[in-house]
């Protein structure tokens, strides 16, 4: 059951092809639902190797199955997200609830595993049987729950808000809000859209919200570069990925009269580039983190 809740990550394979290749495959089709069971039965195998046996393999198979899907699960409460349709469709699912490392996770997580080693230093001491550490368990899991549960109210609180106020006297076309890299569950990252720029918000939904704060960046005009650079292998896999695109273009330094291209979302620092000559040729394209 501990392999299968991180087989779905295996996908970490295509790394040793680049990380464009990593990039395209991660979260694909090792996490779509219809894998799942593929994946819980060649964990159920690999273990079968080692111990040369397939005694109760259906049980260990169904158990495997839960495993894989807690991972999916996860996946979906964070705001990278999951390909859960593939290969029906590449649509990425994502609640936003969660970042990709939340403190208060993994110290709910640290605390149910080491909780019964210490627990069975002291009864060893007192002379007491040892506790099977099941209770723990049971608090770490019901904690995920209701965290998971308030932190999507904290969402919702957030997204009204953002779509409550006007942003240089117009209403926001979309509006979204990311997990922040603190520790406060209250502490938001909001994002508002209109037609000629895109704002971002450090926010709490426990305070007032000032719609003329933030940061703001001017999107770039519709041209022939951004058109050409479309075309580019790493700016394809960066549309199919992106969620909030955010264009840039400026001039390259070489040759003369090319423009620089670059694709990025608001969520994460991954970077497509693609240089485009006077011509509207893609000379050369990367992708980098």
């Amino acid at each position: 059951m501990m392999l299968s809740a991180n087989a779905p990550d295996a996908d970490i394979v295509t790394i040793a092809r680049g990380p464009l290749a990593y990039f395209e495959a991660h979260r694909g089709y090792t996490h779509a639902i219809v894998a799942v069971p593929v994946m819980a039965l060649l964990c159920v195998l690999l273990v079968a190797a080692f111990t040369r046996s397939l005694r109760g393999w259906k049980t260990a198979w169904a158990l495997c199955i839960v495993g894989v899907a807690s991972h999916l699960l996860l996946d979906w409460t964070n705001t990278y997200g999951v390909r859960f349709l593939l290969p029906f469709s590449s649509g990425w699912f994502h609640l936003d609830l969660n970042g990709l490392g939340d403190l208060w996770i993994w110290g709910v997580l640290i605390l149910a595993w080491v909780g019964p080693y210490f627990a069975r230093m002291v009864s060893s001491e007192m002379g007491a049987p040892a506790g099977s550490g099941r209770a723990l368990a049971w608090i770490a899991l019901s904690f995920f729950a209701i965290y998971d549960f308030g932190r999507e109210l904290a969402h919702q609180r957030a997204i009204e808000m953002l779509n409550s106020r006007v942003y240089q006297g117009g209403p926001p076309i979309r509006v979204a809000a990311f997990p922040a890299s603190s520790a406060n569950p209250f502490e938001w990252s909001g994002w508002i859209e209109r037609p000629e720029f895109v704002k971002r918000f450090a926010m709490n939904v426990r305070q007032d919200f000032d719609p003329t704060a933030g940061s703001t960046i001017h999107k770039a005009d519709p041209s022939p570069a951004i058109e050409a650079a479309r075309t580019a292998k790493s700016v394809q896999v960066m549309l199919n990925f992106a969620q909030y695109p955010l264009w840039q273009v400026s001039a390259a330094l070489e040759p003369a009269g090319a423009m620089e291209v670059d694709l990025r979302d608001w969520r994460f620092p991954f970077t497509a580039s693609a240089t485009v000559d006077s011509m509207n040729q893609v000379l050369s394209s990367s992708f980098h983190y």
